[in-house]
């Protein structure tokens, strides 16, 4: 069972209800996200372009435009290297689109996810240098790849680095951290320890959009000459799960305006083919719907198809790649769910469920889908779950990991470095390559350090308030839409409420799936719905209850059901009409 936990963030709920003309509850809600000043709430409140931070004060970023200005009157050929997942995608397209904009000789290049694995390497500056290369820019990636740039720049090519991911370090025998940059002409990445940039919660789209920013300013470009690219960036920026706050949230809620309309080819090819045409889209469709196909290119075959979908100016063209891409998603999807079922199937098996860290290794899992199966796994388990493979190098196996609130994975595994032959992350995820022979000694080490207690395990679900079912009607869902957009950082405001009677439960959906209610508290009645695990809520109702209560609530008859539950307020529209409705998350 999870643990449910009231946040209680101190705030002068009073005061800012009267400044800021919101109801009490939002003000709450918006203080449990860390805001408590009238004028951050604000902010929050009213995401505005005009609130976004000058590119400027990111490290290097003159050095990095003088670079490229230069570059592109002389007509030098700079190439964009990016990454196979995602963000890497969309920071190729703005950083491609953006160069091509000021008349650069511009192409671009991404790492094959099974023969070349993350980041830049020497086959890539190769080529690069093989094609008269003369400037190249990470984007996604760069940052720990200090032997790559180096080499580059021994053939005398010019490396731009942007990146978001962590710097790595090593400690000093006085326990402090010594960072190391690569040796590029320019590194933007606002984690940078000597960079005072406000935010630093950028995704790597983020940096190359800020780059592309600063360069259109030099150009004397207007700011709506950015416009093509809020899509791409809200994209990357929920895909990539990051903190929809500050820069982001600006981010997300002007790209998905820009996305209902998009002059982009590809995104409206691929917007109409998943379905989504004429919907008011949300994070949920950037996240769950588009996203997965844009990734599976990437995971399946080469994500350069992705890439190509959204710099194509053909219509036939963008069609067909869009049709490709959701096709390749549904095999990802099966491959996914055949993986996860002998993982499962191995980890209650052989007792490692208990581990504190749990290392799980099959040989038949796609590299490229490791990670989706190692976050599966955390969900289930509530622990930091790696998932290991094979690797078309002899000798070497690749791995992939997810990670809890309380546990800082890049941290933990960067302490035993010289077990890697490749490694990168941050505190929730991080991938590596690593010997054979080295993989038992990673888990017990990883399993011997870890300060994890029981508790970390409890999954916790986190309440903004007790917020009375007799209490609400339909202007609650509405006044929360200003809240939006949900996403990590940002989640979903939940209440719950004790003590609630249930007068009738259905089945409903095509098979089954989803749970209807209609519940009583005082004399109100308010209808509600669950989507999650349908046999694990009737047997819990059943053992609480027993049977033959719940059957009485099946068919509307009088019965003992009473739950206590964390929910979300929602409208329900249908004919017409639109009726108040609860999702349930959790109950007890």
């Amino acid at each position: 069972m999870k643990k449910w936990i009231i946040k209680n963030t101190k705030a002068d709920l009073d005061r800012l209800s009267k400044a800021l003309g919101q109801s009490k509850l939002i003000c709450k809600v918006v203080s449990n996200r860390g805001f408590t000043e009238v004028g951050e709430i604000e902010h929050f409140l009213n995401p505005s372009l005009e609130n976004l931070h000058s590119p400027w004060r990111i490290k290097d970023m003159e050095t990095a435009v003088s670079l490229l200005e230069r570059g592109i009157e002389c007509g030098k050929h700079i190439r964009v290297v990016g990454d196979y997942d995602q963000d890497g995608i969309s920071s190729t397209v703005i950083l491609v689109r953006g160069l091509m904009k000021l008349g650069a000789k511009v192409s671009y290049d991404i790492p094959e996810r099974t023969r070349d694995g993350y980041g830049i390497n020497k086959r890539i500056i190769d080529a690069a240098a093989a094609d008269g290369v003369d400037i190249i820019i990470t984007c996604d990636n760069g940052i720990s790849a200090a032997e790559e740039v180096g080499y580059a720049k021994s053939l005398g090519i010019d490396v731009v680095v942007t990146d978001h991911h962590d710097v790595p370090y090593v400690e000093t025998p006085e326990g402090m951290k010594e960072y190391r940059l690569p040796p590029a002409d320019a590194v933007l990445n606002p984690k940078r320890h000597d960079c005072s940039y406000p935010f630093d919660g950028l995704c790597g789209a983020g940096v190359s959009f800020k780059l592309v920013q600063s360069l259109y300013e030099k150009r004397g470009f207007g700011a709506r000459e950015m416009d093509e690219f809020y899509g791409f960036l809200a994209l990357a920026t929920v895909c990539d799960v990051m903190d929809l706050i500050g820069e982001n949230r600006i981010f997300v809620k002007e790209g998905l305006q820009k996305l209902r309309d998009s002059s982009n080819l590809g995104l409206k090819s691929l917007i109409e083919e998943t379905g989504l045409s004429g919907k008011a889209l949300g994070t949920y469709h950037l996240g769950f719907v588009l996203g997965p196909c844009i990734n599976a290119s990437g995971r399946l075959e080469t994500a350069k198809t992705a890439v190509e979908l959204f710099l194509t100016s053909d219509r036939a063209e963008a069609e067909g790649k869009a049709r490709t891409l959701k096709s390749l998603n549904e095999e990802r999807k099966e491959l996914t769910q055949a993986g996860i079922d002998r993982i499962m199937e191995r980890i209650e098996k052989n007792g490692t469920a208990h581990d504190k860290v749990i290392v799980a290794v099959d040989r038949e899992v796609q590299e490229s889908i490791a990670g989706i199966i190692a976050g599966r796994i955390k969900e289930k388990y509530n622990r930091p779950s790696i998932v290991v493979t094979a690797s078309k190098e002899e000798g070497l196996l690749k791995g992939s990991g997810r990670s809890i609130e309380e546990y800082n994975m890049f941290e933990e595994m960067s302490k035993h470095k010289e077990l890697f032959e490749k490694f990168g992350g941050h505190p929730m995820a991080a991938g590596f390559s690593i010997p054979e022979e080295n993989l038992d000694e990673l888990g017990y080490r990883l399993n011997r350090d870890s300060e994890l207690t029981e508790e970390d395990f409890v999954p916790k679900i986190y309440l903004d308030a007790h917020v009375p079912l007799d209490k609400i009607d339909i202007s609650l869902p509405e006044s929360l839409e200003i809240l939006e957009p949900f996403g990590k950082g940002n989640s979903r405001p939940l209440f719950g409420d004790r003590g609630l009677k249930v007068r009738k439960m259905d089945l409903l959906g095509s098979s089954y799936r989803i749970f209807k209610f209609r519940l009583e508290k005082g004399d109100r009645a308010v209808e509600a719905v669950y989507f999650g695990d349908i046999e694990e809520m009737r047997n819990y109702l059943d053992s609480k209850f027993g049977t033959e209560e719940v059957e009485n609530a099946l068919r509307g008859a009088e019965n003992e059901l009473e739950l206590d539950l964390v929910y979300y307020p929602s409208v329900n529209e249908f004919n017409g009409r639109r009726n108040l409705q609860i999702v349930i998350q959790d109950y007890r």
